[in-house]
């Protein structure tokens, strides 16, 4: 039976690249902490050091967090839904 929650529906397939934006984005900080020692989220959101990360700072690093964990879960799903439609399997 088909649901708007179902694997592969368009709301699961918007949660899945909110997700995946989210990761993207956190990804990038955590680059730009690694080569340049500057994080892009305390710049916008304030803070500068552990004691001091603003409020905003603490809940978008959760959401990074928990995005990653989402996708842990999502993104072998989706791969597997995909894979298995036929026009895709005949291309491998």
């Amino acid at each position: 039976m088909y649901t708007e929650t179902a694997p592969g529906s368009k709301a699961t397939l918007a949660f899945l690249k909110v997700l995946t934006l989210i990761a993207i984005v956190g990804a990038i900080n955590w680059g730009l902490i690694g080569f340049f020692n500057w994080n892009l989220v305390d710049a916008i959101f304030g803070g500068g050091s552990r004691e001091e990360t603003s409020t905003a700072s603490r809940v978008l690093y959760s959401l990074v967090g928990l995005s990653g964990i989402g996708a842990l879960f999502l993104l072998p799903a989706k791969r597997s839904d995909v894979m298995s439609r036929p026009e895709i399997r005949a291309q491998h």
